[in-house]
Order: structure tokens, then C-alpha cells, then sequence
């Protein structure tokens, strides 16, 4: 029998390899959000993935004064989109939830729904993007309320490894989390190589500290078609040296050098890591819906899928 997506995470002899969505735009009737689907599920057809990760995607004006480079549209219910997807493709996924908008209670009938009406359980929780504005529930308290609502979910945290750049303690809120319920972590897109390093570096040595098991962290990455995508990345909070940049706005063609770039940054992450017993895997997420950075992402996923399972057969024979 095959193993579920939580099986796949929770073994770390397993490689695991998720595919990054978004789902339609509010208004889409079930007639295309199936169309939608399908033609999603249709690029994924030549690719073996575990899953796929449906976001929750907000505004976030809040989290800073530089105007959204693209406008932000709501979507349908993710866990429409999340159980229309497994339906349709029989593959597990995981779907995002942002919390800070509703209070206890709502969240509470929010978790009841996903469990019975919806069917899903594998769950990422993301606070508020800012903590400035109007928080009717913070993280911690989603935590812990569902904590006491249910043990039927199968929990992830977001990582940022720019934070940890700036303030030196994501590690901390890793092993917090963890000791909050979380089975796993899904990071921002990397485009610092360092700085993910110097994130799983921390993580992996206060681990040992406390004789505590790592968690896996999935490790995000998407190309990078042009200036006005890299404005939106960076406007997400996505870290970009200065040099990467330049490499790719200066390059013949941006998104191929975008590719190159996230596979240097991947072996480069890789070998810096090999000795840290840090289970990882990675998610290919496309930040537009420009068909050249969609059928980049399919190339960019086969590209570092390969990396990584090479990476995993030689970790098995050593």
C-alpha cells in the first residue's frame, strides 16, 4: 500500500515533493474551478509528486507601506479547491490557513468543517503577516485551540529564514512550534542560499542540544520570469541578494537564469547541510499565472526533484 503524504514526512528515509497552488478567484463557479483543476492536474501528469499545497493567499498590505506590485484578488474557500484537487487526482494535500482574521469561535467551526464537511487534515497555520492592524487571533492561540478542538490534524508551520538573518532566534520558533504541535515546516521561497543554511545550521545544533529529533523542513522554490515577478517576490518579503538580482535582469533570459540560480542555491544548501541529520524536501510553487513561469515550475520541480533524490541515495549508501 502506498504511504500518505504524513507517512512520507514523518519517515525520513523518504523524499518528499509537493507541487505549490493557489486557488481560483472568488466567483468561480464548480464548473471552472473543475476545468481549473483538471488543467492544473494535467501539467502534473508527467511528474510523480506526493501532494499539493493549497494557499491561503491575503492581502498583507499591512505588512508594509510599498504598493502590491500585482492586485491582490480573494479566492474561493482553499478547502474547496484542496478537496476538489484530492478528489480529482487522489493525492493527499495540504491546505494553508491564516488565522488573524477571525476569532476563537470562528476558527473553532472553521476546524470543524475541514474535519467533517471537507474531509482534510493536513493543515499549515499562518499568523498575521504584520503585527500591526486588527489580530483577532494570534498563532499561538490557533495552536492551542486546536490543540483542545482535535487531534485528527496533521500540523505544519511556516519557516522564513530571512528572519532568521535579522533576528538569529527562527530557530527558536521552530522548536516552538513543534512543542505548539507542529509536524513539519514549509519555508518561504529560498533565493538566499545562506541564509536557509545558517537557519537549519541553528535549528539542527540546539536540536542535538535539547535531544530533540528535527523536523523535516520542505523547502520552497519558484522562478523568476522578469523585474515585475521579482518585485513581487520581494514585496512577499522574499530575500534576493543584490548580485542574484542583477544575474537574472541582466541575463539573455531571466527565467532560465531564474532555474540555474535555485538549483546553485539548492546543491549549495545541500552539501553545506549533509552532516546536520535534517530531514528536508521541497515545493515548486509558481507566484504568477504567466504560462512560461507555470511550464518553468514543471521544469524547475523534475530539475531539483533529481538533485534531491541523488542527494538521498548517496546520504543512504554512506
Amino acid at each position: 500500500m502506498a504511504l500518505s503524504l504524513q507517512e512520507k514526512i514523518e519517515d525520513t528515509k523518504q523524499g518528499v515533493y509537493l507541487i505549490g497552488t493557489t486557488p481560483p478567484k472568488v466567483g468561480t463557479d464548480k464548473a471552472q474551478l473543475k476545468t481549473i483543476a483538471e488543467k492544473l492536474l494535467g501539467r502534473l501528469h508527467e511528474i510523480e509528486y506526493d501532494g499539493v499545497i493549497i494557499y491561503d493567499i491575503q492581502d498583507e498590505s499591512s505588512r508594509t507601506n510599498q504598493a502590491r506590485p500585482f492586485p491582490f484578488k480573494q479566492t474561493v474557500d482553499p478547502r474547496e479547491y484542496s478537496q476538489l484537487l484530492r478528489n480529482l487526482s487522489a493525492q493527499d494535500v495540504i491546505t494553508y490557513k491564516s488565522v488573524a482574521q477571525r476569532g476563537v469561535g470562528e476558527f473553532k467551526e472553521w476546524l470543524s468543517e475541514t474535519k467533517n464537511d471537507y474531509d482534510l487534515k493536513n493543515v499549515v497555520l499562518v499568523g498575521s503577516p504584520s503585527s500591526v492592524g486588527d489580530i483577532k487571533l494570534s498563532l499561538p492561540d490557533a495552536y492551542k485551540t486546536l490543540a483542545e478542538q482535535s487531534n485528527d490534524f496533521f500540523l505544519g508551520g511556516v519557516t522564513i529564514a530571512e528572519r532568521h538573518s535579522s533576528k538569529r532566534n527562527e530557530h527558536e520558533r521552530l522548536i516552538e512550534k513543534t512543542a505548539q504541535g507542529c509536524q513539519f515546516f514549509i519555508s518561504q521561497a529560498v533565493y538566499d542560499g545562506q541564509a536557509t543554511i545558517d537557519l537549519i545550521t541553528s535549528y539542527a545544533r540546539t536540536c542535538k542540544a535539547q535531544g530533540i529529533a528535527p523536523k523535516r523542513i520542505i523547502l520552497t522554490f519558484t522562478p523568476c520570469g522578469g523585474e515585475k515577478t521579482l518585485d513581487f517576490m520581494q514585496w512577499l518579503g522574499i530575500s534576493v541578494p543584490e548580485a542574484t538580482k542583477w544575474r537574472m535582469l541582466d541575463a539573455e533570459n531571466t527565467l532560465s537564469e531564474s532555474v540555474r540560480i535555485c538549483r546553485e542555491n539548492l546543491d549549495l544548501i545541500l552539501k553545506s547541510c549533509a552532516h546536520l541529520d535534517v530531514p528536508l524536501g521541497l515545493n515548486i510553487e509558481s507566484l504568477t499565472n504567466r504560462k512560461e513561469e507555470i511550464d518553468a515550475s514543471i521544469n524547475l520541480y523534475r530539475l531539483l526533484k533529481a538533485i534531491m533524490e541523488l542527494n538521498l541515495a548517496e546520504k543512504q549508501i554512506a
